[in-house]
């Protein structure tokens, strides 16, 4: 099993596309950084036929370290999740 990085990605637009490498890093960013931008305001993103990155906020809640048994507060979040879309679960268990 391998892991795509954003190089690969970028290389990936440029042979099916065409445009420069340079547009196609750039482009990419564009993406990335406009998704980060709509989660760090608060939006849930969904792209339709890969999935939804939706914010959850979580609670506080009281903690335990497994080791020595002490408690500690966890404060409240907001985590990121990732629900896969029907098309993309399909691909995956072909």
């Amino acid at each position: 099993m391998r892991t795509v990085t954003r190089a690969d990605i970028a290389e990936k637009i440029y042979e099916e596309v065409g445009i420069s490498r340079k547009d196609c890093g750039e482009i990419l960013d564009e993406v990335v950084e406009e998704i980060s931008n709509c989660l760090a305001k608060g939006e849930d993103v969904k792209l339709a036929s890969f999935g939804s990155l939706i914010l959850r906020r979580k609670t506080p809640r009281v903690g335990r370290n497994p080791k020595t048994g002490v408690e500690a507060e966890i404060s409240a979040r907001t985590v990121i999740s990732f629900k896969p879309s029907q098309n993309l679960r399909k691909a995956i268990n072909k």
